[in-house]
């Protein structure tokens, strides 16, 4: 009996968290008698052709499907704080049309952002940048934090000279780097770094259920990571002065008042409606989506009319690709666009 999807590998032997368990649901009722097992020395073209057994993760939405698919050889294995997916949108050949999605995951630390969960994050994310299956990256929490902050029991024992000379936090820029959209789906706590790490993605979309704060004061130090800085730029200089003086949090709903986030959504369907968020931009043509991201981060570093002329000569170039006149093309003959990314 045919499936009507397939689902993808999960990439860490490490057990499922809770939070993904509304991601895909077992196939159909017939893909539930599946119990096929990923030989990592297959060949390319069995790994291709062989039904992969979904994880427990990803065992309760048929609503987003994913397709089986030959790993990476430069995404590891075994990640030790994050689980990674590539998933994909059923009945469909769209171009980079997939969706990368990232799940910190220290469970029992909140997910408290160590140093070795930024290097699994980081890692993941550029190669999920850099392929040419996914058009959009999605990062989430397990359990009931997106990210608590950071790792207080390892930052503590730092001196000021380690600090400085290491230049702490600034790799964790490097998310802004990338050059594909990146949603933050906000589950639950996003404190500290972990505020910080959701403000570096380009939209946040918030659990009903989130929580929001630059707690730092209360240990006697700013926030480190973009706090004092993008949390201006997201909401206002006397919002933002409120929550780093005081270290009070917002709920979801006072966030998106506040225009820190894009949405609120049930917890229960948050990373659901993420995926599918990120399946629309993925379809959209490649080069216009990048430039789109670089186009809006830049207006947070120019002047307007800087902005305005680095906008034109972005709009002018994209009429030198195969997108742009597959668009029109499409739009004048009334029919949906076949985007190649060219």
């Amino acid at each position: 009996m045919p499936l009507n999807m397939l689902v993808a590998r999960h990439l860490s032997r490490r057990p499922p968290p809770a939070s993904l368990g509304t991601l895909v649901k077992a196939c159909t009722a017939s893909s539930a008698h599946v119990t096929a097992s990923f030989s990592p020395g297959a060949t390319s073209a069995t790994k291709a052709g062989r039904i992969i057994a979904p994880p427990t993760s990803l065992a309760s939405s048929a609503s987003i499907p994913s397709r089986a698919f030959a790993a990476s050889a430069s995404l590891k294995e075994n990640y030790d704080h994050i689980l990674v997916e590539r998933c994909f949108p059923e009945n469909s050949d769209v171009v980079g049309g997939g969706v990368g999605v990232i799940t910190l995951h220290r469970p029992k630390a909140l997910n408290a952002l160590c140093d070795a969960l930024f290097e699994d994050l980081i890692h993941a994310a550029r190669v999920l940048d850099e392929d040419d299956d996914i058009g959009c990256i999605v990062i989430t929490g397990s359990g009931k934090a997106f990210a608590a902050g950071a790792d207080i029991s390892e930052m503590s024992k730092r001196e000021f000279a380690n600090a400085y000379k290491t230049n702490m936090f600034s790799q964790w820029a490097d998310i802004t780097k990338m050059s594909k959209p990146i949603i933050a789906a906000v589950n639950g706590f996003a404190l500290g770094g972990g505020c910080e790490l959701a403000m570096m993605c380009d939209i946040i979309l918030a659990g009903s259920k989130a929580q929001f704060g630059q707690p730092e004061i209360n240990l006697g130090v700013i926030p480190g990571a973009g706090g004092t800085q993008r949390l201006v730029r997201a909401i206002g200089k006397s919002k933002a002065m409120e929550m780093v003086l005081t270290g009070n949090r917002i709920n979801a709903q006072e966030a998106m008042d506040a225009g820190l986030v894009s949405r609120v959504i049930d917890s229960e369907l948050l990373l659901e409606e993420a995926v599918k968020m990120g399946y629309g931009i993925a379809e959209k043509g490649g080069v216009a989506v990048r430039m789109c991201k670089e186009a809006v981060n830049a207006a947070e570093e120019m002047t307007l009319s800087e902005g305005l002329r680095f906008e034109r000569r972005m709009f002018h170039s994209l009429f030198a690709t195969r997108d742009q006149k597959e668009g029109m093309s499409a739009f004048l003959e009334k029919r949906k666009p076949n985007f190649t990314n060219e």
